[in-house]
């Protein structure tokens, strides 16, 4: 299914979801980003965006917290089980599937998803100022958020299984992490024992956005999907405020616009994740406008 522009339809899928995270407030994340045009801004590119709405997700005073090693795993998992439903649904009516934060737990359904319906694991660009690599063993808070790039490897634990989808959804080797600033002991020893390839805001500096994002999308490539997972936190707090676990030194208004625009170029994207927008910490609704602009350059939007 495509619109006669070429430009395949959008299905914007909603997970306001916060039991991830250790800070209230991401589960506001879709409709800061709704509430900021997210649909008239892609319709003015061309696409048709179908709103599916949000997932339903559980409350943290109504819920308990389980293991503390891994804080509100089983609702986490139903929740993402939703999303991975609704992410497989999209791939068969030939959508886009463009998932809404919410804290980052949330892409291990959208992960899910695409590796069920293309039946192997793929890759996934990891924009972040963390690595999400932690398990439950070796995170200092039990925040799911935090691990769920290791789940999506198939390497956290039984507790991460689901009949929703298979593991790993990710293969080790096609996984690139960009404007990481902020890793745990745990999580620099398993990215060094995988291999993974990261680069760190060091290395950004180093070298510049555009080496790191072409060399990144070259790592990623391959059958089955490619995904697109953005936490608005890889942007500096200074230009992204309201995100759920900000750290200074993050990327540039700039940079984090040449990064969408070089995914658009590269033609090898099918799925997108913009997560952790806390309107309780933002001004204005100025990282929920931010989601927008970003996910129209990775859209194809173009200064000329």
């Amino acid at each position: 299914m495509a619109a006669e522009n070429g430009r395949r339809p959008v299905a914007l899928i909603g997970a306001p979801l916060d039991l991830g995270a250790g800070r209230r407030g991401v589960d506001m994340g879709p409709s800061a980003i709704r509430y900021a045009g997210i649909a008239e801004r892609l319709a003015s590119l061309g696409y048709e965006t179908a709103d599916w709405g949000n997932v339903e997700s559980p409350v943290a005073e109504a819920t308990d917290e389980g293991d503390p090693r891994a804080r509100f795993l089983p609702q986490i998992r139903a929740t993402c089980e939703r999303v991975a439903g609704l992410v497989v649904r999209a791939l068969e009516d030939g959508l886009q599937p463009l998932v809404l934060g919410g804290d980052h737990s949330i892409a291990l359904g959208t992960l899910g998803g695409l590796a069920r319906h293309h039946g192997r694991p793929g890759g996934v660009l990891w924009i972040d100022a963390h690595g999400d690599v932690n398990r439950p063993e070796t995170s200092p808070s039990g925040n799911v958020h935090g691990m769920v790039l290791a789940a999506a490897m198939g390497l956290a634990g039984r507790g991460f299984e689901s009949d929703a989808w298979p593991l790993p959804a990710v293969d080790p080797a096609r996984v690139a992490l960009v404007g990481t600033r902020e890793l745990d002991p745990g999580e620099r020893e398993l990215l060094h024992e995988l291999d993974v390839l990261v680069f760190t805001m060091t290395e950004l500096d180093r070298l510049g956005i555009e080496h790191a994002v072409r060399a990144s999308l070259e790592r990623v490539a391959g059958d089955g999907f490619v995904h697109v997972s953005f936490d608005l936190d890889a942007v500096d707090p200074e230009i992204a405020p309201g995100v759920g676990t900000p750290v200074r030194g993050g990327l540039s208004y700039r940079e984090a616009h040449l990064a969408c625009e070089l995914v658009a170029e590269s033609g090898l994207v099918g799925s997108f994740d913009l997560v952790e927008v806390n309107p309780i910490l933002d001004r204005e609704n100025t990282t929920g406008k931010l989601a927008v602009e970003l996910a129209a350059s990775a859209l194809g939007a173009r200064i000329f």
